[in-house]
This record gives structure tokens, C-alpha cells and sequence, in this order.
């Protein structure tokens, strides 16, 4: 049971440091508000993570679990390599678009003239799980003879690329709404269909 308390206070501070940090940015976000949202003490979240920075890389470590078990559940099959892709396209740009990464983001650049240590979290935790992912997958389309690749991880790159292309910034900067099924949809659609382009048996 103690446990099991303590789980859920850490996922209630958590949750109350993603609120503060989407209401107020990551400069006015104080670990005493966050404490005094999630009905905890500032000791607590002291003793837990140390300081504010510590609290915001956990919860891009958080984000990026997330981020790779959906990612990894859109792949788990071993069917069509071109299928996965498509099946992917809409999970990846909720992910890297989505409220979380949004707010995550806006504080690394916040941070950038503090301690300078989300943005780099975030790169390794963002990029760097996905690309191995989609590497696996464009490594398969070209043994499989679907596709003409040299290289997997550059091809995995294009893909990122084509997909999101200038959306995750300006979700960032507050001039795009977040993607809806639909438009990520045919994002994804228009992506695989320049891989094809690109990629593609002559």
C-alpha cells in the first residue's frame, strides 16, 4: 500500500508540473506552486528530484517511454514494412505534437539560458528512441525489396522529415493547433507517397 501512495503522489506532482508548466512556461513554473497543486510538501519535491530541472528531465523521460511503447505497439507486427509506416505517421505526429511535448519543449528552450539540460534530454530521449525504430523498419522495406535504400537510418530520417516537416516548431510557437486524425492522416499519406518517390524500385 505504502507503495502504491507514494506512485500516486508522484504521478499527481507530475501531473501538476505539466499544468503549471502548459499554464505559465517553464521560467514561472516554481516548485513550490507545483508542491502546493499536487497537495504536497516543497520537501517532498526536493527530496524526490532535487531541483526544477531534475523534475522537468524526469518527465521528458516520462514522455518518451510513452512515446516509444505507442511506437513500438504501431510496429508490433511483422507484416508490410511500407503498412507500418502508415500505421505509424498518425501515432508519431500525435506524440511530437501533442500537449506534453509541446509544453516539454517550450521549457528546453526556456532553459537554454539557465541550465541548458532539457534540450539535450530531449534530443537523446526523442529522437534518438525513435530513429532506431524506424531504422528497424526501413532495414526490413529494403531486404524485403520494396524499397532501394543504402542507407536505413538516413531513409528513417527523410521519413521524420517528410512527416513533420516545420509542424512540431510551430506547435511550439503557438502558431498551429494540434493535429487532428484527419490531417495527420494525410500528412501521412503524402509522406509515404514521396518515400515511394524516392526510395522506389526503379
Amino acid at each position: 500500500m505504502g507503495g502504491d501512495y507514494a506512485a500516486r503522489r508522484l504521478a499527481a506532482i507530475k501531473e501538476a508540473a505539466f499544468e503549471i508548466l502548459a499554464e505559465k512556461g517553464y521560467k514561472a513554473a516554481s516548485m513550490l506552486e507545483i508542491a502546493r497543486r499536487a497537495k504536497a510538501s516543497n520537501e517532498t519535491l526536493y527530496k524526490w528530484f532535487g531541483n526544477k530541472q531534475a523534475l522537468f528531465k524526469a518527465l521528458v523521460e516520462d514522455n518518451a517511454r510513452e512515446a516509444r511503447e505507442l511506437l513500438e505497439r504501431a510496429l508490433s507486427d511483422d507484416g508490410d514494412p511500407i503498412d507500418a509506416l502508415s500505421r505509424l505517421g498518425p501515432v508519431l505526429l500525435e506524440i511530437v505534437t501533442g500537449e506534453k511535448a509541446v509544453a516539454l519543449n517550450r521549457a528546453a528552450a526556456g532553459d537554454v539560458f539557465e541550465t541548458a539540460t532539457l534540450g539535450g534530454t530531449i534530443a537523446d530521449y526523442g529522437r534518438e528512441t525513435i530513429l532506431p525504430l524506424l531504422t528497424a523498419v526501413f532495414e526490413r522495406a529494403g531486404k524485403d525489396g520494396l524499397l532501394t535504400i543504402d542507407d536505413p537510418r538516413e531513409a528513417a530520417e527523410t521519413y521524420i522529415n517528410l512527416l513533420i516537416g516545420d509542424l512540431q516548431i510551430r506547435r511550439v510557437i503557438g502558431v498551429s493547433s494540434p493535429t487532428v486524425r484527419k490531417e495527420a492522416e494525410a500528412r501521412t499519406a503524402r509522406a509515404v507517397t514521396h518515400l515511394r518517390r524516392i526510395y522506389g524500385k526503379a
